[in-house]
C-alpha cells in the first residue's frame, strides 16, 4: 500500500463551505482507504491505498462534490513526495511559518509569468510546488501569483507534519 497525503482547496474558508475533519475522515474510508488521518482543521489528510495517484484523486473528489454539491479542488502527493518536498525547500534558513509550497496539479513553467505585488517576498520554482517565503507574513502581502491560482498552499511547519505523519 501506498501512504497518500491529500490537500483540499478551500476547506473551511468560505469557498467550498465547512467540511468537519470527521467527516473527512469517515469519507476517506467509504473510499476504502486505510489507516486514515487527518491534521488540522484546513483539509489534509493521510492515508494509505493501493491506488494510483489519479485515481485516489479521482474518487476523492467524486465523493468531496457529492458531499458540497460542487467540485472541491484536490491535490494529492505521495508520502515519499511530500518529504522531497520539505527537503527541497529552498528556504531553508527562514521561518517555516512564514515560508509556503503552493501544491499544483502540474509543473510549474521554470518561469513564472504574471507575478504582481512582490515586494520582499522570495519566490522558487519545485517540481510540482511553488515556494513562497513571506518574510513580513502573509497578513499583507499584495503578492499574486497566477501560475498558482489553482493550487493550495501549505506552510513548512504542516509539510513537516505531513510528511511525518506519511512515513
Amino acid at each position: 500500500m501506498t501512504s497518500y497525503v491529500a490537500l483540499l482547496r478551500a476547506v473551511n474558508v468560505g469557498g467550498t463551505g465547512k467540511l468537519p475533519m470527521t467527516q473527512l475522515r469517515a469519507m476517506c474510508e467509504d473510499c476504502g482507504f486505510k489507516d486514515v488521518r487527518t491534521y488540522i482543521a484546513s483539509g489534509n489528510v493521510v492515508f494509505k491505498a493501493d491506488l494510483d495517484e489519479a485515481a485516489v484523486q479521482a474518487k476523492l473528489e467524486a465523493v468531496l462534490q457529492a458531499y458540497a454539491g460542487k467540485p472541491v479542488g484536490v491535490l494529492v502527493r505521495t508520502g515519499a513526495e511530500m518529504a522531497a518536498v520539505l527537503a527541497a525547500n529552498p528556504f531553508v534558513t527562514a521561518a517555516p511559518n512564514r515560508t509556503v509550497a503552493i501544491f499544483l496539479q502540474a509543473p510549474p513553467p521554470p518561469r513564472l509569468d504574471g507575478v504582481t505585488g512582490q515586494a520582499r517576498e522570495e519566490i522558487a520554482v519545485g517540481l510540482r510546488e511553488i515556494y513562497v517565503h513571506y518574510p513580513n507574513g502573509q497578513a499583507d502581502t499584495k503578492l499574486k501569483i497566477s501560475n498558482a491560482k489553482s493550487g493550495t498552499a501549505r506552510n513548512m511547519n504542516t509539510v513537516e507534519k505531513l510528511a511525518e505523519l506519511a512515513r
